[in-house]
């Protein structure tokens, strides 16, 4: 029950900001897809417990190698709808992989660290 205190304390008091993320712009997505260099988009709110969540899991995975090889950029799902959109994201705390400018994968709500990385893996 402690180690489980602990670790609710630990995601809700982790910073949000991803190793290597990157603030979305149309331009940065678009030239990383047409390099074809494998990319994390992830589509967070800062009131959102889930992304919190998700954030520490993800930003330890971006500093590992070989995941430190992919380009993550955050989309605001409040301020950037149109953004949201234009990928068919429903719900904040989506995350969509891409490699070779190509759709390889996403995830909705997932805070399992096994399934994230799995779900990296398919942009490498």
């Amino acid at each position: 029950m402690i180690k489980l205190f602990r670790t609710i304390l630990f995601l809700l008091f982790a910073g949000t900001a991803l190793a290597s993320e990157q603030p979305f712009t149309q331009a940065a997505f678009d030239q990383l897809q047409k390099d074809g260099k494998p990319t994390l988009v992830s589509v967070h709110a800062d009131w959102c417990p889930t992304c919190r969540a998700q954030a520490p899991i993800v930003k330890s995975l971006l500093e590992q190698p070989p995941y430190n090889q992919i380009n993550a950029l955050r989309v605001d799902f409040d301020q950037q709808k149109d953004v949201v959109k234009s990928f068919k994201v429903l719900k904040q705390s989506t995350l969509i992989v891409f490699k070779n400018g190509q759709e390889v994968g996403r995830s909705l709500g997932d805070t399992n660290p096994d399934t994230i990385e799995t779900l990296l893996k398919k942009a490498l």
